[in-house]
């Protein structure tokens, strides 16, 4: 049913979500209740107050002000995304399961090292590690949904030369941005490959702790001591309910193999080596948990891979191949290789980055570097912790000046897409908000969201 944007009476009831938080030592604690009440529902999702609170103090902390304008304006978003998120599933615009779970496991392990440990993460969200993971894989699911509906809408919308020179000229003087000391930084990572002798150590080391399980030691109590999945260990290796073919395929057929309470030999997959309890089987879902064991990265594969890259730098010094075209078919980095090896920051669509948003371990290498030149092998962890080594090329840096077509044409191009894309999603979204029931909290009629 079409409806417009309006506000009812259903936000004369507060829905109340409790959340309380121990503070103290040992038996000392107090509880606090923070009231969390629905500020908006699109279709079948909803926004909650507090979601809008944490995304207005994030834009004040990034120079912002704190304006009912741009509250507003983040509500309007918001609910955007939610309208889109509803035609998606409409339309059955979905994403993969594979790239769900990939993003997942990058996202988590990555939010695990920032923090210092699976348990200090748990500590925060006052979670365990399995709702977590359901809570990030939904928003997840969530947030590539919206990408990929966007990529419908505007995906195809290019521009011409003549429209970034329009969209260019439209800035006033005093209002085009300076720019400081930037540079294009290339890269090729090659993911240390692991030994026969490595896998046989971690191989052993899993026979001996389910030798230890079938003598009647507990799985569970194992897992945690030595698991290395960190986001499954804290829970005793329980990995939670999952559908057929959404983990692993050896994973799969192992587990599915056995009865509940049953334990599997050790089978290997990309991870590295598992032992798998099923716990229980639920119709086409599953709940198992397991064990991991990864081989260790030995000082000679690293030399080994460093011996590789060096080959590749040759190569592209005897002009035998582009640095980009090494890229793309030696690096083993998904981010990077299908563009050239560049780097670029926050998925943004231009390649230079500004000097003081580097890296450490990027800016102290290339500082010493002329354009032009490539970076002996270094070594390198990758955002799920992999060990893997890198070569590094300058391409270009330029001197700190003020935007001008001539030498930020490719910056300008970017940002007069973004505008034209920005400007056809907006259009969509006038075109169908009335396709979507969309409910609004009285408080927020100031911000007029039904114009």
């Amino acid at each position: 049913m079409k409806t417009r944007i309006h506000f009812s009476s259903f936000f004369k009831s507060i829905f109340a979500l409790a959340v309380v938080c121990s503070l103290g030592n040992q038996a000392q604690a107090q509880q606090t209740i923070l009231l969390d009440n629905i500020i908006a529902r699109v279709g079948s999702h909803i926004i909650l107050r507090s979601e809008l609170e944490l995304q207005q103090a994030q834009a004040v902390s990034q120079g912002y002000p704190a304006t009912t304008e741009l509250r507003c304006n983040i509500l309007q978003s918001m609910i955007q995304n939610k309208v889109l998120l509803t035609r998606a599933e409409v339309d059955s615009v979905v994403v993969e399961q594979a790239q769900v779970d990939g993003e997942l496991e990058q996202r988590l392990q990555y939010m695990i090292a920032q923090i210092g440990g699976p348990e200090k993460l748990e500590s925060y969200f006052n979670k365990p590690m399995s709702q977590i993971r359901e809570d990030l894989r939904k928003s997840m699911r969530e947030n590539l949904t919206i990408r990929k509906m966007e990529r419908e809408i505007s995906g195809k919308i290019k521009v011409t030369p003549k429209e970034v020179r329009q969209f260019f000229n439209q800035i006033p003087q005093d209002s085009l941005p300076y720019y400081s000391t930037e540079v294009e930084v290339g890269q090729i990572v090659k993911i240390a490959q692991i030994g026969n002798a490595q896998k046989q150590a971690a191989r052993k080391q899993l026979e001996d702790i389910r030798k230890r399980i079938v003598a009647g030691e507990d799985f569970a109590a194992l897992a945690k001591q030595y698991s290395q999945d960190p986001a499954s260990a804290a829970e005793g290796g329980n990995l939670g309910f999952f559908k057929r073919r959404e983990l692993v395929p050896e994973y799969e057929a192992a587990a599915l193999k056995l009865k509940p309470g049953e334990m599997s030999p050790v089978i290997e997959s990309m991870f590295g080596f598992h032992l798998i309890q099923l716990i229980e089987v639920r119709g086409e879902e599953y709940n198992s948990r397991h064990i991991l064991i990864k081989p260790a990265t030995a000082q000679v594969d690293m030399q080994a891979t460093a011996q590789a890259l060096d080959s590749i730098k040759g190569l592209i010094q005897k002009d035998s191949l582009t640095f980009a075209k090494a890229a793309k078919d030696f690096s083993d980095d998904m981010a990077t290789k299908g563009n050239g090896g560049m780097i670029a920051l926050g998925g943004s669509p231009t390649t230079y980055l500004p000097v003081d948003q580097l890296d450490p371990s990027i800016f102290f290498v290339i500082d010493t570097m002329q354009v032009g030149s490539i970076s002996a092998p270094l070594p390198y962890r990758t955002e799920d912790g992999k060990e893997a080594m890198r070569i590094l090329y300058l391409k270009s840096k330029s001197a700190p000046h003020q935007a001008n077509l001539k030498d930020d044409y490719q910056k300008i191009a970017a940002a007069a897409l973004s505008n034209k894309r920005n400007k056809a999603i907006a259009e969509w979204f006038e075109k169908n908000k009335n396709t979507v029931f969309v409910d609004v909290a009285p408080d927020f009629q100031a911000c007029n969201l039904d114009e």
